[in-house]
């Protein structure tokens, strides 16, 4: 067992400027940021097929952990995760108008992993606004 100390870069596109001439108003993405914190703040991870599962709730139901069951918690699974938060909440804030378009997912200097597409409903005309 072992502590990670995950960070995240997310990139977003945009097909025009909001009216501030923004892609994203890093301070609209409150949401995403508690949802982040919620998931890996202080807690512990752990695989949805971890052998050690039933003594895993078991601590938690003590309070001894704060577990999260991912279906896998490496790197690049974690960026696609956030790739698809971000995503929603984007879609759900600006109909289309702004997507994440890249996250890098770090535990530190020597391992990361990277999603790098755009999701299906965002189509360009045109130059596109990009930000990271």
């Amino acid at each position: 067992m072992h502590g990670y100390s995950r960070s995240f870069t997310l990139w977003f596109a945009a097909t025009e400027l909001d009216d501030c001439g923004f892609v994203v108003d890093f301070s609209s993405l409150r949401p995403l940021d508690q949802q982040l914190r919620e998931q890996f703040d202080h807690t512990f991870l752990v695989n949805a097929d971890d052998p050690l599962m039933d003594e895993w709730q078991r601590l938690h139901a003590l309070g001894a952990i704060d577990l999260r069951v991912m279906e896998n918690v490496g790197m690049e699974a974690t960026a696609a995760l956030v790739w698809e938060w971000a995503n929603v909440l984007l879609q759900e804030r600006d109909g289309g108008r702004t997507c994440c378009w890249a996250v890098e997912a770090r535990e530190n200097s020597r391992n990361g992993g990277v999603v790098h597409r755009l999701p299906p409903w965002f189509e360009l005309s045109g130059e596109p606004s990009i930000s990271s």
